[in-house]
């Protein structure tokens, strides 16, 4: 069970809808050589999901929807 809620986004930007949803992060693992990953956001679209940028408990929702339509700019409509 997830130690922290997970998070949804919905983000219309340039005429689109875009999900976004936050994940809390996974532990080392040794065997498999695997760094410990921090609580992140992740676009998902057609069953897939792409890392986007760490999540900052507490971030205001005007300035994530920033970050994210930044992230948007930078990644989907370059």
């Amino acid at each position: 069970m997830p130690k922290i809620k997970i998070e949804q986004r919905h983000v219309t930007h340039r005429g689109r809808r875009f999900h976004f949803v936050s994940y809390e992060g996974l532990p080392a693992n040794a065997a498999k050589l695997e760094p410990a990953t921090g609580r992140a956001w992740f676009l998902m679209s057609g069953g897939k999901r792409w890392s986007v940028m760490p999540d900052e408990p507490g971030l205001a929702e005007e300035e994530l929807d920033r970050l994210l339509t930044g992230w948007l700019d930078g990644h989907v409509f370059a």
